[in-house]
């Protein structure tokens, strides 16, 4: 079902089908997504591409550390003709919403998002808006390294369901983008493989793939191995067993599958926990090395 999309997002974002179908397995599990990286990794088009192969409506919020609440939500503005306040909705109000390096604005902006994201619904001046449908919400982040960031509070951290890199592309796939055509020029030729519609369906469809009971206890595993470990600061959430759950079953309806079987867990996993477990000072592991912590739990 996904080939034909898969094929034409490689036109533009080539050698990087394992990130492009977790951004999908993401959207089909109706989660937000962070994509962190360096600048001019693509995180952008991304983005953009997904709008397009999904038919969504798109709007770009860049992020700065000026922004304010409602430069992203939008605003009340007295009406002299009523006399009343009329409110403008911001840029929040579309079905995929790219929040553009969103850990250079303060926290008190980073969580205007918060509602958005979770109960997909707005409140202004004590009247609520309810957000598009779909709603995906995809931020992308620089390395805290780099000057002028603010960190994400862990609680808007769990607010996304998956986190992934993109990564240098490997040489074969620069020279192509070296000697190629410029890709927001290619992406203006770009067509919709799925409607708005169809998207909805697959969603449903996505939360009727089976989970078996032996599945149940490998996630209660993971997540009770984290709460134990010596390693973490805190283990993960209820929050967190819902969101490997739901990728699973993405990853799952992704691949054709009517049931989520252990391999679904697995190739979901580092990208649902890693930016939720926080490693305890002394333990100075990479993300490779946490995940390893995980390989000797038992596999149904």
């Amino acid at each position: 079902m996904f080939t034909p999309l898969l094929q034409t997002a490689n036109t533009i974002i080539s050698g990087k089908e394992e990130q492009l179908k977790l951004a999908i397995a993401c959207l089909l599990a109706k989660g937000h997504l962070l994509i962190e990286d360096l600048p001019g990794m693509g995180k952008t088009t991304l983005a953009h591409l997904l709008a397009k192969l999904f038919d969504l409506d798109y709007s770009r919020i860049q992020f700065t550390s000026d922004m304010l609440p409602a430069d992203i939500i939008g605003v009340s503005i007295f009406d002299k003709n009523t006399t009343e306040f009329r409110f403008h909705p911001g840029p929040v109000f579309s079905q995929l919403v790219l929040a553009d390096e969103i850990n250079r604005a303060t926290a008190k902006t980073q969580s205007a998002l918060l509602e958005a994201m979770e109960e997909q619904q707005i409140t202004m001046d004590g009247k609520t808006w309810q957000l598009e449908k779909p709603f995906f919400v995809i931020a992308t982040q620089n390395p805290q390294t780099q000057t002028g960031t603010f960190p994400l509070p862990e609680s808007q951290l769990d607010r996304f369901l998956m986190r992934i890199v993109l990564g240098y592309p490997n040489r074969q796939t620069e020279r192509g983008i070296l000697s190629g055509a410029d890709r927001r020029e290619l992406l203006q030729d770009i067509s919709a493989v799925f409607s708005t519609e169809q998207l909805l369906k697959m969603q449903k469809q996505t939360r009727e793939i089976h989970i078996s009971s032996a599945l149940l206890d490998y996630v209660q595993d993971i997540l009770e191995f984290s709460r134990h470990s010596q390693y973490f600061l805190t283990g993960l959430s209820p929050r967190a067993g819902l969101a490997l759950l739901r990728a699973a079953q993405a990853w799952a309806f992704i691949h054709n599958r009517e049931m989520v079987i252990p391999d679904d867990i697995k190739a979901i996993l580092p990208s649902i926990i890693l930016h939720r477990l926080i490693v305890k000072d002394d333990q100075n592991h990479t993300d490779q090395q946490v995940m390893n912590l995980f390989n000797d739990l038992a596999i149904p």
